[in-house]
């Protein structure tokens, strides 16, 4: 099983290292919100007809609120050290406490992360200017100054104008390795090119391209082999016999005074080894087929990079702050098990819907999903759970099952509590409500509800309830509204539809007219993958 985990990384970390006491992980990459006091958000399709992207916010960091101090004193329990450098920083008046929040934070997080992994294994911590220099060594003071490999700038923009200052155009990338003994699997990349042009000049007969090497063994320590090649003599880097050879393969240029010289073609050329300069990636336009609308979406090749790196086939990937999925997109393409988290329900949401987007439905058997009601028991909990917890039973009946959007506007009875929207037959954007309830109800609720979808001129209802909860009088109330009418067109869809919790667990979705896509989120290019049949810990 691939696992994805709704919460705080934290909570995760702790629970897989009490879990699994013995590290299991072979690489983890995360991109953690920067220290910029900016919102995150994901983007919706809009039920403003007017409005077609409105923004939604998934989450914000706000560092600046945060109360830290139960944290580092957490870490003086765990690792004197790192509590005795962030404890400085505390006490540091040029440092703001903001900071110094974001660091502790990040800290203990990483330190358990740390924990997790193999000794084999390594761990890339990508950040901004900000904040990477503290982050440095954080990491320095965690897996040891030596397992420092590289500093990674990645150009992740082109260039701008910042004002009073050069123009920030890079993303750092911290990589360490557990010890000496980490996967590195060689890495290059193809020549650019203005290289081509300047060095493979030359093409034979058969339209191959190529560039020529020397042969003569002058000056070359060691020696060589002293003989006449082509009426040529000359001491040679081989011996006569693999001249031959080379001249029967073709692989031979002669130049003008009869010169040989080894002809290196540009197809059985690897390419150059790759730098801690990395502007060959470029980010996600507008345009990009794997764009999902998250502002801080990472492009897929940048992922691939460092999965096929720092890990093998079947290994274990890690992301604890996976926002839309693009490690866990790529570790999936590659054929490597993964395990990502989030403190987002938006989050998971999108993530699910990327993998079955872009692989199938069959790629749920393969998923465990662990933060979120898993059968009615769970669910009612949730529903009677009020005041605790990240997310509510109407979040998690809208946004996670029925791939809708919680109404912002909370409003008592007589609003609705969210919304999903579809493309009619007609190809228009239309729009479905929702209502959730979770206690007892009557015949008034369903009626209330049916005059708020007339009101707002939406083509479908949805009310999302407990089974036990519902009444022969509200399915007939529902029944009363009739069919669902799109631009003069009925349809035998029913305009109210009654789904309830237990439905949704079955796989229940509303019965839409048309094309019936719930258009909420960007679809995921479709890919296709071979599977990992082997057990996530295996």
């Amino acid at each position: 099983m691939n696992h994805l985990y709704f919460g705080d990384c934290l909570d995760v970390l702790k629970e897989l290292k009490t879990q699994y006491p013995q590290p299991f992980i072979d690489l983890i990459y995360i991109d953690p919100p920067f220290n910029s006091k900016r919102n995150y958000n994901v983007l919706f399709e809009s039920m403003d007809m007017k409005d077609a992207n409105a923004q939604k916010q998934a989450f914000a960091d706000t560092w600046s609120n945060y109360n830290y101090v139960d944290t580092l004193n957490e870490i003086a329990d765990i690792d004197k050290e790192l509590y005795t450098i962030l404890n400085t920083f505390h006490n540091l008046k040029s440092i703001s406490d903001s900071a110094v929040a974001y660091l502790t934070t990040m800290a203990i997080r990483i330190w358990y992360m740390h924990k997790l992994l193999k000794d084999t294994g390594s761990f890339y911590l990508h950040c901004d200017s900000t904040m990477s220099h503290y982050l440095k060594l954080i990491c320095d003071m965690i897996f040891g100054e030596k397992n420092h490999q590289n500093e990674i700038s990645w150009k992740r923009t082109s260039a701008h104008s910042d004002a009073k200052k050069y123009s920030r155009v890079t993303d750092k990338i911290l990589f360490y390795s557990k010890s000496n003994k980490y996967t590195w699997n060689e890495m290059k990349v193809g020549y650019d090119e203005s290289y081509i042009k300047s060095h493979y000049r030359h093409k034979d007969e058969n339209g191959r391209i190529f560039r020529t090497d020397n042969l003569t063994a002058t000056g070359l320590s060691g020696g060589g082999y002293q003989y006449e090649w082509n009426g040529v003599s000359k001491i040679w880097r081989c011996p006569i016999e693999k001249m031959q050879q080379l001249h029967n393969e073709n692989r031979i240029h002669y130049t003008k005074n009869n010169t040989a010289e080894l002809k290196r073609f540009l197809d059985e050329m690897e390419g150059t080894i790759i730098t801690d300069n990395w502007n060959d990636i470029s980010p996600l336009n507008s345009q990009a087929k794997e764009r999902l609308g998250y502002p801080t979406q990472k492009p897929e090749a940048l992922l691939e990079r460092i999965i096929k790196a720092s890990s093998n086939e079947g290994d274990v990937v890690a992301d604890f702050f996976c926002g839309c999925g693009t490690t866990i997109a790529a570790a999936q393409k590659l054929n490597r098990k993964w395990l990502g988290a989030d403190i987002s329900h938006l989050a998971i949401r999108l993530i699910k819907k990327r993998l079955v987007e872009t692989y199938g439905k069959g790629i749920e058997h393969n998923l465990k999903l662990h933060g979120m009601p898993k059968d009615i028991a769970s669910a009612k909990e949730l529903a009677q759970n009020v005041e605790g917890g990240r997310i509510g039973f109407q979040d998690w009946a809208i946004e996670v099952m029925l791939n809708g959007v919680v109404n912002e506007k909370k409003v008592a009875d007589g609003g609705y509590d969210g919304y999903l929207t579809f493309k009619g037959a007609d190809g228009t954007k239309q729009f479905a409500l929702i209502e959730t309830k979770s206690g007892k109800l009557t015949v008034k609720n369903m009626r209330e509800f049916a005059r708020v979808i007339d009101n707002e001129k939406a083509a479908v209802g949805i009310f999302v309830c407990f089974k036990e909860n519902v009444t022969s009088e509200m399915i007939k109330e529902a029944k009363n509204a009739g069919h669902i009418k799109i631009a003069g067109i009925e349809f035998p869809q029913d305009k109210i539809q009654i789904i309830t919790a237990e439905d949704l667990f079955e796989g229940k979705q509303p019965q839409l007219p048309g094309a019936a896509a719930n258009d909420t989120f960007k679809k995921a290019q479709r890919n296709e993958s071979k599977s990992v049949s082997k057990g996530l810990f295996d």
